[in-house]
C-alpha cells in the first residue's frame, strides 16, 4: 500500500521536481589594525534566497500559498568580534550604482578592511594587481554588509524567474530593501543603529530605500552616506528643452579646465575662489540668457559666449556653435583636443587617447578604465582566496545585462526620489544625511546636487540634518589617497553622530 504523502511528492507529468535554492554561506575569520588598535572580525560571504509569498488564487484571494523562491542574492557582511552587544553596534549596509554596477568600488575601495592599490592620485598601477589592508576602513566605527542586487556580482534570479523582472526602478528598491529586512532579521540587528552608504545610481537607490524601509517594512534609519549623489535626474540629462545640466555641470568643466591648466593665470590661482564666481554666473547672468532663449539680445549673447570661454577653457567659436549649451560628451572630447586627448566622465583628472581628434564624443573613459582592471582581478582572487567562496559564476563588476533598465513608474517625467527623502527625513526626524561631492565628477557633478538639496523643500528645523563634504578627486574620490583619508575622518565622524 503506498504512502499519501510520499505520492504527493511524486513529480507530475513526468517532470523532475525542482530542487529548492539553497543559502551557501561561509565564515573566516581575521584581524585588521586600525588606529593603533587590532581589531578582530568575522566575514560572512555568500548568498541568500529572497522569496515572496505567494497568493492562492480562486475564491480566498489575499490568503497566502506559502513562499516562492525569486533570487539568489550575494552579500559579504564583516562584524566586528569584540562587541558585547552587537544590537547596540551601528550597521551599515552598502551598494553602489550603475544600474548593473556590484558593490565591489565602496567595498575594496575605502569601507571595507581590505584595499585595491592604485597610485596616491588613483591612476592605472601596472599588473599584477594587489589588496592591503586598508588602514581607512569604516570597520572601527560600524559592522557593513555589501549588497550586489540582482544580476551583478553573483547574484541572479532562481531558475524559473525572470532577469528582466528586477531590472527596473521600482523592483530593485524592493528587492535590495527586502534582502536589508532579511539580513536584520536572521542576524538580530534590528536594534542597531542602522546607515545605508550608495554610490552613483546607488544614491538614488538609497533615497528610494529611506522611504520604502520606512513604509513597507517599518524599519527607521538612522543615517544616509550618498557618495556622489544623484536624486533628480533633470539635473544631469542633456535633452532638448532641459536647460538645468547647463547650468549645473558648468562648475565642474571650470575646476576640470583648472586641473588641466586651461584657464587665465587669474583663475589658476584659488579654485575656490575661482568656483564661486562662475556659480554666481551660472545661476545669475547664465541662467537668464538660456531663460530668454531666442530672444536674448545680442550684446548680452557676446558676453554670455565670452565668459563661457573664460570659464570653460573652450574656444568663444565652439561656444557658439553650442548655441551657449555645452554637453557632457563634447566637453569631455572638446577640451584637449589640440592634444589629442580626452577628459574623463567619472574622474576629469584623467586623460584617454582616441584614435583620432576629429570626433565629437570620446571612444572610451579612461577613469572607468582605469579601475576596471585591478578591482576585478583583485576580487576575484580575494572572495576565493580569503573568503574561500567557492563559484564557477563570472562575477559581474559592471554588467550590460540589466538594461534596458524600467523607469515606468516614472513615465513622461525624470526621476526625483529627492521628494522620497524628504518624506522620509520628516517622518523621522533623526535620520542624518552627508552627502560626499568630487570638484572633478563630471557624472554627478557637486552643483547639481547642492541645487537637488537647496530645492528639497526640508522643514527648515531640519535643515542641520543635512551635511556636505568636498574632495580634490572625482566620482570616486577614493582612489584619490588624500581624499581617502579625509573621506574616511568624515564618514565615521557622521555615523559616530548619527548613531
Amino acid at each position: 500500500m503506498s504512502d499519501p504523502e510520499k505520492e504527493n511528492d511524486k513529480p507530475k507529468n513526468g517532470e523532475e521536481k525542482k530542487p529548492e535554492p539553497q543559502d551557501q554561506i561561509v565564515e573566516t575569520r581575521h584581524s585588521i589594525t586600525l588606529g593603533g588598535q587590532e581589531i578582530k572580525y568575522t566575514v560572512t560571504t555568500g548568498t541568500i534566497v529572497l522569496k515572496e509569498e505567494a497568493e492562492k488564487k480562486g475564491d480566498k484571494q489575499g490568503e497566502s500559498e506559502g513562499e516562492k523562491a525569486k533570487a539568489s542574492v550575494f552579500f559579504i557582511a564583516y562584524t566586528r568580534d569584540d562587541v558585547a552587544d552587537k544590537t547596540k553596534r551601528p550597521l551599515t549596509f552598502s551598494f553602489n550604482g550603475g544600474p548593473g554596477s556590484s558593490s565591489v568600488w565602496l567595498h575594496l575601495g575605502v569601507l571595507g578592511p581590505r584595499r585595491v592599490v592604485m597610485t596616491d592620485i588613483g591612476d592605472l598601477p601596472p599588473p599584477p594587481y594587489q589588496l592591503v589592508d586598508n588602514e581607512f576602513s569604516l570597520l572601527d566605527v560600524t559592522d557593513l554588509v555589501f549588497i550586489d542586487p540582482v544580476s551583478t556580482g553573483f547574484s541572479r534570479p532562481v531558475v524559473g524567474e525572470k532577469a528582466k523582472e528586477f531590472h527596473s526602478f521600482k523592483k530593485d528598491i524592493e528587492s535590495v530593501g527586502d534582502f536589508i529586512r532579511l539580513y536584520a532579521t536572521r542576524y538580530q540587528r534590528w536594534t542597531s543603529p542602522k546607515f545605508l552608504i550608495g554610490e552613483s545610481y546607488g544614491t538614488t537607490r538609497a533615497a528610494g530605500l529611506s522611504g520604502y524601509l520606512q513604509e513597507r517594512h517599518g524599519m527607521y534609519l538612522n543615517g544616509i552616506m550618498l557618495v556622489s549623489a544623484i536624486l533628480n535626474f533633470a539635473t544631469a540629462r542633456f535633452h532638448p528643452g532641459n536647460d538645468l545640466p547647463h547650468i549645473l555641470f558648468l562648475p565642474t568643466y571650470t575646476a576640470t579646465a583648472w586641473y588641466h591648466q586651461r584657464l587665465a593665470p587669474e583663475l589658476q590661482t584659488d579654485l575656490q575662489a575661482t568656483l564661486r564666481q562662475v556659480e554666481a554666473f551660472a545661476l545669475g547672468e547664465y541662467a537668464r540668457g538660456l531663460a530668454q532663449g531666442a530672444a536674448l539680445p545680442a550684446n548680452d549673447r557676446a558676453r554670455i559666449v565670452t565668459q563661457l570661454a573664460r570659464y570653460t577653457g573652450l574656444s568663444a567659436e565652439y561656444i557658439e556653435q553650442t548655441n551657449l549649451r555645452i554637453n557632457i560628451h563634447r566637453f569631455c572630447k572638446e577640451l584637449l583636443r589640440d592634444e589629442r586627448r580626452t577628459v574623463g566622465r567619472i574622474d576629469s583628472r584623467f586623460k584617454g587617447i582616441d584614435r583620432d581628434a576629429a570626433g565629437e564624443e570620446y571612444e572610451y573613459d579612461p577613469s572607468i578604465t582605469n579601475i576596471v582592471g585591478p578591482y576585478t582581478a583583485t576580487f576575484n582572487d580575494y572572495v576565493r582566496g580569503e573568503l574561500k567562496f567557492e563559484t564557477d559564476l563570472p562575477y559581474e563588476i559592471m554588467t550590460p545585462r540589466v538594461h534596458p533598465w524600467s523607469y515606468a513608474q516614472h513615465e513622461n517625467q525624470y526621476v526625483n526620489v529627492a521628494e522620497t527623502l524628504r518624506k522620509a527625513m520628516t517622518i523621522n526626524p533623526h535620520l542624518k544625511v552627508t552627502v560626499a561631492n568630487g570638484y572633478f565628477d563630471l557624472a554627478t557633478p557637486y552643483f547639481a546636487t547642492r541645487y537637488t538639496f537647496d530645492h528639497l523643500e526640508l522643514d527648515p528645523t531640519l535643515a542641520q540634518n543635512i551635511s556636505m563634504t568636498y574632495y580634490p578627486a572625482g566620482h570616486m574620490m577614493y582612489i584619490h589617497l588624500p581624499s581617502l583619508a579625509q573621506l574616511k575622518n568624515d564618514l565615521a565622524n557622521f555615523v559616530r553622530g548619527a548613531a
